[in-house]
C-alpha cells in the first residue's frame, strides 16, 4: 500500500517517527501526488576506483562540488555525458513498517537526465544519495534546493528488517576498503 498525503503529514509531525526532516514549506503545506517533492542539496564529481567484492568494497571518491545554502540562489550546471552523485536537502528516518522509492521529476527527464537510486531500507535514516546521468546533448541547469525527485512510502506487511548498513546517516562513499555488514 502506498500512503497518502495526509498520513505521510502525520508521520513527519509525529516526533516519536518524524518521517522527512528539512521539508520545504510547499511540501508541508500541499504536498502534490502520493509523496513528496525533495530537494537537490549537494552535487559531487565522483572519481578514482570502485571495487565490489564478497565481503569488501571501496567507492569511487568524490568531491563535493555544490551545496545548497538556505536562502542563497546558486545555479549547477549538469554537463551533457557526466555523472554526478547527488544528495536530497531532505533526511528521511525510515520506521520498521515502511519503505520508500524515489523517482525523478520529469522535467529532468524530459531534458535527458537520469536518476540511477535504489530502494531505501526500512530504519534508514539520514540524506539519501544517488546519481544524476546527463544523457542528452545539452546542459541541464538547475538550481540547488530545487524539487529533484518524488519520493514515495510503502507500508511492509508481514515485518521488515531494519536497515544496519553502512550507508546509515547519509555518508556518502566508502572513503577506504571496508568490511561490508
Amino acid at each position: 500500500m502506498i500512503l497518502g498525503p495526509e498520513i505521510l503529514l502525520q508521520l513527519v509531525k509525529d516526533p516519536d517517527v518524524h518521517l522527512v526532516e528539512n521539508l520545504s514549506p510547499r511540501e508541508l503545506r500541499k504536498p502534490e501526488g502520493a509523496g513528496f517533492d525533495l530537494r537537490l542539496g549537494q552535487v559531487h564529481k565522483i572519481s578514482g576506483e570502485a571495487y565490489l567484492g564478497i565481503n569488501t568494497r571501496k567507492t569511487a571518491d568524490y568531491k563535493t562540488i555544490a551545496r545548497y545554502e538556505k536562502g542563497k540562489r546558486r545555479i549547477f550546471r549538469f554537463n551533457p555525458r557526466e555523472q554526478y552523485l547527488v544528495t536530497t536537502v531532505e533526511k528521511v528516518n525510515l520506521p520498521v513498517d515502511l519503505t520508500a522509492n524515489m523517482w525523478m521529476r520529469s522535467t529532468l527527464y524530459r531534458s535527458g537526465m537520469i536518476l540511477s537510486g535504489g530502494n531505501i531500507a526500512p530504519g534508514y535514516k539520514g540524506e539519501l544519495s544517488f546519481t544524476f546521468f546527463n544523457s542528452g546533448e545539452v546542459p541541464i541547469k538547475v538550481a540547488l534546493g530545487a524539487r529533484v525527485v518524488h519520493i514515495m512510502f510503502f507500508q511492509v506487511s508481514g515485518g521488515g528488517n531494519l536497515y544496519e548498513g553502512q550507508w546509515q546517516g547519509g555518508r556518502v562513499s566508502a572513503p577506504t576498503k571496508e568490511r561490508q555488514i
